[in-house]
């Protein structure tokens, strides 16, 4: 069992609440469905690792602190997050709200994020660094007059995101920021490991195959170890299936042989019965 990597002293739990601003309380806001969900113009559309990696995510960031049902794991969906420039968004790679209602209607479900609809803003979000967006990413890029902030900006200062992740493929590099409550700071890794006491869970890099590509790999952890992929767990059912049949057919054989051995006795008692009383013995009174 490898070490986890957890706090060493308690820190305060940061809201993840969505507050209005006051000026727009009674207003009335355009929702998801007024609001575009796509953006083909935007720089850093899905390659195959931001189509892989996001979904890993996803299928790792289990937690027994809350249900699917009040939890949003997306994968490039956009995020809305300011009334006072409604068509203006971000679109992370990954990320995480808590606390919420999902819908279990199919046509219900999300185009957008709208945090003045949804009262909540992301608890953890993921960007893959690429080369069109890497600058935005890590604060490096300087905002233009008339121009939408910064992604940094928007999850520091506006909406407080309490967890900024950040993964650098091309030079294996983790880097994780946590909001003290004014900014970020970044956390010190323990082997690219980072406990997250909200949801009970640890992220970190893990080496090894997925999806049928070998490399190192961002993936939730739990108390007992790294938390199994969608096919890891159909393996390891199919694994315990094959395991109950050979147990199976091992009992089988043994009733088997137990019936056998039994035949035979009964078939040898039958024959000294029948000797016995070819000599005019009774073998009942034996």
């Amino acid at each position: 069992m490898y070490e986890l990597s957890q706090p060493s002293t308690p820190e305060k739990e940061l809201s993840t609440a969505y507050k209005l601003p006051k000026e727009f309380i009674g207003k009335k806001l355009p929702t998801m469905y007024d609001l575009p969900s796509e953006s083909p113009e935007e720089p850093g559309l899905p390659d195959e690792f931001h189509a892989l990696q996001p979904r890993f995510l996803s299928e790792t960031c289990q937690t027994t602190k809350y249900t699917p049902q009040q939890m949003l794991m997306a994968m490039d969906l956009n995020l809305y997050y300011t009334p006072e420039h409604t068509l203006w968004h971000k679109r992370p790679d990954w990320y995480v709200v808590v606390n919420i209602i999902n819908t279990q209607q199919l046509e219900d479900l999300r185009y957008s994020y709208v945090t003045w609809e949804e009262k909540q803003v992301p608890l953890l979000i993921v960007e893959l660094l690429s080369p069109g967006t890497e600058k935005d990413d890590l604060g490096e890029r300087v905002r233009k007059i008339n121009e939408p902030p910064t992604k940094w900006q928007v999850y520091e200062e506006i909406l407080k995101v309490p967890y900024y992740v950040i993964y650098d493929r091309r030079e294996n590099q983790l880097q994780v920021f946590r909001h003290n409550g004014t900014s970020y700071q970044q956390a010190v890794l323990r082997r690219n490991r980072f406990w997250v006491k909200e949801l009970e869970l640890g992220l970190g890099l893990w080496e090894g195959n997925y999806e049928g590509t070998n490399g190192l790999w961002l993936r939730w952890y739990d108390f007992r170890g790294w938390i199994p992929s969608r096919l890891e767990k159909i393996s390891e059912e199919r694994r315990r299936a094959d395991e109950q049949e050979i147990l199976a057919d091992e009992e089988r054989r043994r009733a088997d042989e137990e019936r056998r051995r039994a035949d035979e006795a009964e078939m040898k008692s039958r024959i000294l019965a029948q000797k016995l009383r070819e000599l005019n013995i009774d073998p009942d009174s034996l």
